[in-house]
């Protein structure tokens, strides 16, 4: 039988109540989810023998996910990101005869919605349930001039999770003034239960550009091929092949020139140790491949000692500091506009024989 349940954590410093919810479907696949920072804390499959194979990062404590000794290498473990996605070079950008100006956290660039973004935010519960299927709905009002962006932002956020194993989740957004908006989520994905590295795992991207970066990893506007490369990804290849040629994976990859309306397959990701296949499904255009090079050494979930290339992301959103580049997918919002996009990682049985 499925179930959904809601179980108060903390008080947080800012004066809200911190819950976690638990997404429990008829397959005992489990998903755990907190209104801190709309973070996914766990994400359970069940195993023939009984046990469980947790195939994300994150902490068994929510104060973890703002302690100092994390958030000094904050590598946003399972978090919303907001107001916008990746990079905005020179942490700035033209709008409407205007130049904006933006939080400046990393170099002279902004990442991830500047120094708070919406990973370090108390969402509201809008609603929580079982129909048409387990779902919960959190919401953020994000202020006129947070992080240096225009309009107060209401950003609703739903996470579904089907009786076929598919977790998924909806943003949608209204703003009061024009402004700029690429939101992802930042889930750490190891299949292995959450151990050792993930150069065993296998990935597949259905893209053959990615996004030629520039200084601090900024996208120019121009495109790189990605055929004969070590990032070559469009058929199924091990992750620690490629890192024998480089020493990270940090690239945006197109999948296509602009969002979709319905999602569209954009990447898998198999083990043969645990026979699992993830399948990611976007609306968005780029899904950013990050190797997990920088993640910090931290004690994660059931005692198991973190550090690089523990998980990997497969973060799905438009082009990176298309603010700037006026060839790239629109990525501002003016009032009366809705913002959309949808994302499902679905489970599947693999087998390597």
């Amino acid at each position: 039988m499925n179930s959904i349940i809601r179980q108060y954590c903390i008080t947080h410093s800012s004066g809200d109540d911190i819950y976690l919810f638990t997404l429990r479907n008829e397959h005992n696949t489990e998903v755990m989810i907190t209104n801190y920072g709309a973070i996914i804390t766990a994400f359970k499959v069940s195993k023939a023998d009984g046990t469980t194979n947790d195939i994300v990062l994150g902490f068994d404590k929510i104060e973890d996910y703002w302690s100092p000794e994390y958030l000094k290498q904050h590598p946003w473990f399972g978090a919303a990101v907001g107001r916008y996605a990746n990079r905005i070079k020179n942490a700035s950008f033209p709008l409407d005869g205007k130049t904006i100006h933006v939080s400046a956290n990393r170099g002279n660039d902004q990442l991830h919605g500047g120094y708070e973004g919406f990973d370090r935010k108390v969402w509201q519960i809008v609603s929580f349930g079982h129909y048409p299927c387990l779902f919960l709905e959190l919401k953020y009002l994000s202020a006129d001039g947070e992080e240096g962006f225009p309009g107060n932002l209401e950003v609703v956020m739903r996470f579904e999770l089907s009786e076929n194993d598919e977790l998924s989740y909806h943003y949608r957004a209204v703003t009061d003034k024009p402004t700029a908006v690429n939101l992802t989520h930042h889930s750490y994905f190891n299949l292995n239960n959450g151990r050792g590295a993930i150069h065993d795992h296998e990935l597949k991207i259905n893209a053959d550009k990615i996004l030629k970066q520039g200084e601090n990893l900024v996208a120019t506007g121009e495109y790189e091929d990605v055929a004969g490369t070590a990032y070559d990804f469009r058929e199924f290849r091990l992750i620690g092949e490629g890192l024998m040629q480089i020493d990270e994976y940090d690239k945006s990859y197109e999948a296509s020139k602009d969002p979709v309306k319905t999602t569209k397959l954009v990447a898998e990701l198999r083990t043969k140790e645990f026979g699992i296949c993830l399948q990611v499904y976007s609306t968005e255009p780029v899904v950013h491949f990050y190797s997990g090079k920088w993640i910090p050494q931290v004690e994660g979930k059931n005692e198991i000692q973190y550090g690089p290339f523990s998980g990997l992301c497969l973060e799905t959103h438009k082009h990176p500091n298309a603010v700037n580049i006026p060839s790239f997918p629109i990525t501002f919002l003016r009032p009366g506009e809705a913002y959309y996009q949808k994302t499902v990682y679905k489970l599947i049985s693999y087998s390597s024989s």
